[in-house]
């Protein structure tokens, strides 16, 4: 195994020295944008590409770049669903991250004429 390919598969999203304290006290909006999310469909086992948008309003805590691309990263080598990579990266990320507000995109490339996007908002919930 490659060592990139070791990182990601030993990646533990849990571990506190991903999460930095946020010393802005002030709103403000991180928005990221990671366009290589790649996940398997559960069903024929081909490779789902995606564009995964996050944007959140840190309250004590922010989430280390790295950390955040090794987590994404994590999900190639997984069967998951359209719905539930998006609602697993929200679910995880804002229990972690407990942020004032958070929206994730999870907008995925065309595959069978299908074009999916989800969208979960912490407001909306």
């Amino acid at each position: 195994m490659k060592y990139g390919e070791k990182e990601i598969v030993e990646f533990d999203i849990n571990k506190e020295e991903h999460f930095w304290p946020n010393k802005n006290k002030k709103n403000y909006i991180i928005d990221i944008e990671l366009p290589e999310f790649m996940a398997k469909c559960p069903r024929s086992g081909y490779p789902d590409f995606a564009t995964i948008k996050l944007q959140y309003t840190p309250n004590e805590k922010v989430i280390e770049l790295k950390a955040l691309k090794l987590y994404i990263n994590s999900f190639m080598f997984r069967e998951v669903s359209h719905e539930n990579s998006a609602n697993e990266i929200f679910d995880t990320l804002y229990e972690k991250l407990q942020p004032r507000w958070m929206k994730v995109i999870a907008d995925f490339k065309p595959r069978g004429n299908v074009h999916t996007v989800i969208e979960i908002d912490s407001d909306k919930m």
